[in-house]
C-alpha cells in the first residue's frame, strides 16, 4: 500500500502503462524494473490506446494480478474510473480481492475519465462537472463497501448518479486499500483532500504542481487530517535516449497525446487522436513530458519533485525499449552512477 511521511525521501516507481504493452510484457517489465531499483509499479486502465500505433489496451485487473505475483512492491491502477464500464461496486470488489491476496501493497487510483475509454458501452458521455461529481459519488459507494466488509453488515446507497442494492464485500482486507484521487484541478484537489486518502495528478510547471499539492492539503485539513502523511502521487512522463534528437522522435512518434495542450477527455478514438497528433510540435511537449538524454537532468527533475511535496512519483518512459530504459535510469539516476 501506498503510504507517505513528511520526512520520507520520494519514492520512485514504474509506471506500465499498458497502452503500449502486451499483458505478458506489462508484468515482465514490472519485474525487471523492481530489480533495477523501482519501487512500486501504476498500471494505466485504458480500454483502447490513445493512438493506433501504441497498440494496446489488455484490462487493468488481470494485468495487476500478474503484476502483483510477480513483484513485492506497492500496485495500483492509475487510474481506473468507475460508473461507466465497471460499476463502483465492481471496482469496490476488484479492488478489496487484490487487498486482501497481497496485504499491504494494493492502492486504488480514481479518476473522472475520459471518453475514449468509458463511452464504448455506449452510455450519455457527461461534461467535466458531472463526471467529477460521479467520481466522488463513486467513491463515496466504494468506501462504504471497504468500511463495513467485516462489520456483518450490509450496505445500501441511492445517490444521484448510482444505487446499490442491500449487500457487502465478503472478501476483504483486514485494512482497506488507501483511494487516491486524479485530478489536474485545484478544485478537484481540494475535495480530494477532504474525501480521498491521497492525490494523483501528472507533468505540469511546477507552479500549477505546488498550487494543486496546496490546495489539496488545504482540503485535509479540513477534514482534520494530516496532509504530511498522504500520498502524493505524480506519473511522471519522460524520454530518455541517447541523443536529444532521438529523445524528441520518440515522444513525438509513440507518446503524442502528451503534447496534446486541450481537454482530451471528450475525444472518442484512437484514430481521432492520430489525426490531431498531425498538429502536435516538440515545443508542445513542454512541462508535459521530460525530454532529456541526460541522466543527470532526471536525477534534477526527481529532486524538484521532492521539493515540491511529492511523496511518489511513477516514471513512464514513452518510448518502445522498455527494457534499455528501466535499466539505464535504474543505474544512472536512481543508482546515481554515471554511464
Amino acid at each position: 500500500m501506498v503510504t507517505s511521511s513528511a520526512s520520507a525521501p520520494l519514492r520512485v516507481g514504474y509506471a506500465a502503462m499498458l497502452e503500449q504493452l502486451d499483458p505478458r510484457e506489462a508484468v515482465e517489465l514490472s519485474a525487471l524494473a523492481e530489480q533495477h531499483g523501482f519501487r512500486g509499479v501504476m498500471a494505466s486502465d485504458h480500454f483502447q490506446p490513445w493512438v493506433p500505433q501504441q497498440g494496446q489496451a489488455p484490462f487493468v485487473w488481470a494485468v495487476l494480478a500478474g503484476i502483483a505475483a510477480q513483484t513485492k512492491g506497492d500496485f495500483g491502477p492509475g487510474v481506473t474510473t468507475p460508473g461507466y464500464r465497471m460499476h463502483p461496486a465492481a471496482v469496490a470488489q476488484a479492488s478489496a480481492t487484490l487487498a486482501a491476496m497481497h496485504p499491504g501493497r494494493h492502492w486504488l487510483g480514481i479518476g473522472s475519465g475520459d471518453a475514449l475509454s468509458e463511452h464504448v458501452v455506449g452510455q450519455y458521455w457527461p461534461e467535466a462537472p458531472e463526471r467529477i461529481n460521479r467520481m466522488f459519488e463513486a467513491i463515496e459507494i466504494i468506501k462504504r463497501l471497504f468500511a463495513t466488509a467485516h462489520s456483518g453488515r450490509d450496505t445500501r446507497f441511492s445517490g444521484n448518479y448510482f444505487t446499490l442494492e442491500s449487500t457487502r464485500l465478503w472478501t476483504a482486507p483486514e485494512t482497506p486499500p488507501q483511494i487516491l484521487v486524479a485530478t489536474a484541478g485545484p478544485v478537484t484537489a481540494r475535495r480530494a483532500g477532504r474525501s480521498a486518502d491521497g492525490l494523483i495528478t501528472t507533468n505540469a510547471p511546477p507552479e500549477k504542481l505546488a498550487a494543486l499539492l496546496e490546495r489539496f492539503a488545504t482540503g485535509a485539513r479540513e477534514a482534520g487530517k494530516n496532509p504530511a502523511s498522504m500520498p502524493r502521487v505524480i506519473q511522471w512522463h519522460v524520454s530518455l535516449a541517447d541523443t536529444l534528437a532521438e529523445a524528441e522522435a520518440t515522444a513525438l512518434r509513440e507518446w503524442p497525446n502528451g503534447g496534446m495542450r486541450f481537454s482530451r477527455a471528450d475525444i472518442r478514438s484512437p484514430q481521432d487522436f492520430a489525426h490531431l497528433a498531425r498538429t502536435v510540435r516538440i515545443e508542445d511537449f513542454e512541462n508535459h513530458v521530460f525530454i532529456s538524454p541526460d541522466a543527470a537532468a532526471h536525477r534534477q527533475k526527481l529532486t524538484e519533485l521532492a521539493r515540491l511535496g511529492f511523496s511518489h512519483v511513477y516514471v513512464h518512459h514513452v518510448g518502445r525499449d522498455q527494457r534499455a530504459f528501466i535499466e539505464r535510469f535504474g543505474a544512472e539516476v536512481l543508482r546515481g552512477d554515471r554511464a
